[in-house]
């Protein structure tokens, strides 16, 4: 079945007649949206899927936020209560989505659990092909010194993270972020990349402030023409902002245990890219 976020009855009849709402859709960053479209799926159909879960017998809704409502972690590892700093409309409509979830569960008395993953991979993602194909290439440049965090979330603990926020009973009403159990710097992620594919790792880095600035002003000349910039800042992001996370919460509530390595998920993933013809 096929619908519309922001279409009422679509998700009505979507809801209709079973135990467990995932909610995972979003608009990821998106060149030349409004932010009206963020903000009618990212948030404000948040509403519309709890309310009709919940007149449609639903026993709980999972919601899938994101890390990224709490910005750039200025003292990693952050844990849930870390503060809350969106950087663009994407995190910002996270947010709203999250408060909007938690009003309507007090509203309408939904068993509503909120999810923040972090950085997801595995087979089936291109979010982050560019690395690991830049990387297998032996094409990859780091911006910066690249001894920022980077924490990601392979996608079967991911999903297996999600079922528990599902069917635990004590997790109703609680935030949970979920991430794999290794915490690396973006210089390291990329050299098990090169040994996973047998290349020399990436030496060449280069400042960040002309990229951020050749950035913007791509941006400020495709968004009007809603184009894909060739570059924009958000890649800079990438390359700047730390990203570290505490999962004690989830691992002493939920049980949740990460089971694949970084290395082991690395290598399915770069094992998936070649199979698919994407390195």
């Amino acid at each position: 079945m096929s619908g519309d976020l922001t279409d009422a009855d679509a998700v009505k009849k979507a809801t209709d007649g079973v135990d467990v709402v995932y909610h995972i859709a979003a608009i990821y960053r998106q060149a030349g949206l409004p932010e009206e479209q963020y903000r009618a799926v990212n948030a404000t159909a948040v509403r519309t899927i709890i309310e009709a879960a919940k007149s449609g017998g639903v026993k709980r809704v999972v919601h899938c936020s994101t890390v990224g409502v709490h910005g750039d972690v200025e003292r990693p590892p952050a844990n849930e209560d870390a503060p809350l700093r969106p950087g663009d409309i994407y995190q910002e409509t996270k947010l709203e989505g999250e408060n909007i979830a938690r009003a309507a569960a007090h509203e309408t008395g939904m068993a509503v659990v909120i999810a923040r993953p972090t950085g997801i991979y595995g087979p089936g993602d291109r979010r982050l092909l560019k690395l690991f194909r830049g990387v297998a290439r032996r094409r990859f440049v780091i911006l910066g010194d690249g001894e920022i965090f980077y924490h990601l979330t392979y996608i079967d603990d991911l999903v297996a993270g999600l079922h528990l926020c599902a069917t635990v009973p004590a997790a109703a009403g609680r935030t949970y972020i979920l991430a794999g159990g290794e915490v690396t710097t973006l210089n390291r992620l990329a050299e098990l990349i090169a040994e996973e594919a047998h290349v020399p790792p990436p030496r060449v880095h280069l400042p960040v402030w002309p990229v951020w600035v050749a950035g913007a002003i791509c941006e400020a000349i495709c968004r009007p023409l809603r184009v894909e910039p060739p570059i924009y800042r958000r890649r800079v992001d990438f390359f700047t902002k730390s990203r570290a996370f505490d999962i004690s919460r989830a691992r002493a509530e939920l049980g949740y245990a990460p089971a694949i390595g970084l290395r082991e998920g690395i290598r399915r993933t770069l094992d998936w890219y070649r199979r698919e013809g994407w390195i």
